[in-house]
């Protein structure tokens, strides 16, 4: 298709994925004054920090929760509190912290003044005449002097290699060697009012890693409870092709004591990307030679806690080369 055009592209940037990481580093580049454009593949914003109705009822189907230990981190929370997009999960002695009215109220908040476009898949990146071309599916291509990936890294490396890019032999193979868990989620909406604790609950043996019940966290309102069903790693890499039917039959015996109510419905959401299993010994790389970096948790941090920080570390090493 044809190229959206030159004007300004040496100055853009463009950042792949519109999760916590490409958000923030996109906000923290355009108060830099740079000229940002985010591609996020899907419709919704902030990633792991999602959000899903089914029916009347709502469910965070993502990240459950965040915490906040570092100061950098803490002190954009803190705006974010300020905002009303945070607030503590409402259970007493936690450090955990939910987004309001639900966790993708984050990535909302994070995305406010900035060029994102959403439904906008990447399919390849190539560098042609000293600048980045992005294909992107269904859409005119798009030129940029600079280029952060911060999709899961199997995903950016898949990116880079479509378009031939090279990077260092000794980076590439460290790069290929950071593998991620995968997680099925649940969703599972009851007649009535659950049996999981509002703090919710971690068994310690099967195939469940954790339960939430959404309507006692104050995410979703109604007569119904929605509960959140995080399955174990190695269960969910097992079962991961497996169907809403088949999964309930498997799954809804081993957690009956916490139901308390009939089940309605049930929904499934498969992140194949849900958690780093091991992460770079930098929290981000960055080629100022050729204006490319590459962020996320896959390098600062298997929370949303490290994510953030490695856009923000990223932002700044950008920040320092921009006119070098």
């Amino acid at each position: 298709m044809a190229d959206e055009g030159l004007a300004g592209a040496d100055r853009r940037i463009v950042v792949v994925g519109a999760g916590i990481s490409g958000l923030l580093l996109a906000a923290a580049l355009k108060a830099r004054g740079e000229s940002v454009v985010v591609l996020e593949k899907s419709r919704g914003l902030g990633g792991r920090l999602a959000t899903k109705r089914v029916g009347g009822a709502v469910f965070d189907q993502g990240a459950q929760y965040f915490t906040a230990r570092q100061a950098p981190f803490r002190a954009l929370v803190a705006v974010w509190r300020t905002r009303g997009a945070v607030t503590e999960w409402p259970a007493a002695d936690t450090d955990r912290l939910i987004g309001m009215p639900s966790m993708n109220a984050v990535g909302r908040l994070l995305a406010e003044g900035l060029d994102v476009r959403r439904e906008s898949q990447v399919v390849s990146v190539r560098r042609e005449a000293g600048h980045w071309l992005l294909e992107i599916d269904n859409q005119a291509a798009m030129r940029a002097g600079r280029l952060v990936l911060t999709a899961p890294v199997p995903q950016s490396l898949a990116l880079l290699r479509s378009g031939g890019v090279l990077l260092p032999d000794r980076l590439w193979l460290d790069l290929q060697a950071l593998t991620y868990h995968p997680c099925l989620a649940l969703l599972v909406t009851l007649g009535g009012p659950s049996a999981v604790p509002v703090e919710g609950l971690a068994p310690h043996a099967g195939p469940v890693r954790w339960l939430a019940d959404n309507t006692k966290k104050g995410i979703s309102a109604g007569a119904a409870s929605a509960v959140t069903v995080h399955l174990e790693a190695e269960f969910s890499a097992a079962h991961y092709a497996g169907t809403e039917a088949e999964l309930a039959r498997l799954v809804l015996p081993v957690i009956e004591p916490w139901l308390g109510a009939p089940v309605l419905n049930v929904g499934l959401h498969r992140w194949k990307f849900s958690e780093p299993t091991t992460t770079y010994a930098e929290p981000y790389v960055w080629r100022a030679e050729i204006g490319l970096g590459l962020a996320g948790d896959g390098f600062g941090g298997p929370r949303v806690e490290g994510a953030a920080l490695s856009a923000l570390a990223l932002a700044d090493r950008m920040a320092e080369t921009a006119h070098t």
